[in-house]
């Protein structure tokens, strides 16, 4: 693993599958009566947070605590940010109060690999979503999904998603989600296709390594995996389609679209969800939407990033299992 994790597109295939196979490990330790790893004790992991959020916060500090990390949650409403700090000030603090890493989710693309490759900080720093740029921990838990619901949890180690078809169906322009997964997917083997109005695609996409259709109902039924993203109004500053009724009629996923797709496919969707916009309520309560499974899966994955980035040379349960060892015969 590289020091830091700022884009999906910065990892190989063999750095993937060893984040997802470590990732299936630490999913055995939520099975546990006690969730908890001693293996980054001592450590402490800053949560610094520019824009609201709830599953990827969360996520990432249910993860470091099972760990047996410090965390730090710092949010920049209510800290010195909203008094005119800047980024540089605000990480020159963590790094006296010693971070190990720092999770960053910030508004502006980009931020994460200022805070990087700047020299601010000494520790790791994960990118917890940019802007409009990337998110890859988000893909990286999307494509642990498609493993364990694809090939299997048992069977999945070591394996990509080879010759797997998947769809990423929605606001592609204004989707870090979409971005971050078209990287990962096609360095797992994935065969990956874009839906959406044309409004909603972005510009260059013709350099991405996907196809591209306007018509969901053309793809629905060979795909493996439909993922449907929000529609990020927050971001919009004009009309990118005529009416809600209008985008839910020819790119929201419903029960018939559903029921065309194979039997073995399954339906996905990073949250939060517009219910009845792009998905509706039949499709997102559905056995085979996997959306809040995605957030159990997150924690794992989280974990496995953390671990790896802060030194994880060995598998992760082994060597938890020697440092408790260790830590028991010291007391």
């Amino acid at each position: 693993m590289k020091r830091h994790l700022i884009s999906a597109a910065d990892l190989s295939r063999d750095d993937a599958v060893l984040i997802l196979d470590t990732a299936e490990e630490m999913a055995r330790v939520a099975d546990r009566p006690i969730k908890k790893l001693p293996t980054l004790r001592g450590r402490t992991v800053v949560n610094l947070f520019f824009e609201d959020s709830t599953r990827t916060r969360i996520s990432f500090e249910a993860a470091a605590k099972r760990l047996s990390a410090d965390v730090i949650n710092f949010s920049a409403k209510g800290s010195s940010v909203s008094k005119g700090e800047s980024l540089k000030d605000t990480a020159l603090t963590l790094e006296a109060m010693g971070a190990d890493a720092v999770v960053i989710r910030h508004g502006d693309s980009g931020a994460p690999h200022r805070l990087a490759t700047s020299g601010w900080i000494g520790g790791s720093v994960v990118n917890a979503g940019d802007g409009t740029h990337e998110h890859p921990t988000q893909a990286l838990l999307d494509a642990f999904t498609m493993r364990r619901r694809l090939v299997g949890a048992d069977a999945g180690a070591g394996q990509d998603l080879a010759g797997r078809r998947i769809t990423v169906v929605g606001d592609i322009l204004h989707s870090r989600v979409a971005r971050s997964n078209v990287h990962l997917l096609t360095t797992l083997g994935a065969d990956v296709t874009l839906v959406a109005p044309p409004t909603l695609v972005p510009i260059g996409v013709e350099n991405w390594p996907c196809e591209v259709s306007y018509d969901l109902d053309a793809v629905v039924g060979t795909s493996d995996a439909v993922m449907m993203l929000r529609v990020q109004r927050e971001r919009m500053n004009a009309a990118f389609f005529p009416t809600e009724r209008e985008y839910a009629r020819r790119y929201g996923l419903d029960g018939e679209r559903m029921a065309r797709m194979p039997e073995h496919a399954i339906v996905m969707h990073p949250g939060p969800m517009n219910r009845g916009m792009e998905i509706t309520a039949e499709v997102a309560d559905s056995p085979r939407c996997t959306a809040v499974e995605q957030v159990t899966n997150g924690v794992s994955i989280r974990m496995a990033v953390l671990y790896l980035l802060l030194g994880g040379n060995e598998p992760a349960l082994t060597a938890a299992t020697g440092t408790s060892t260790r830590t028991e015969e010291n007391k």
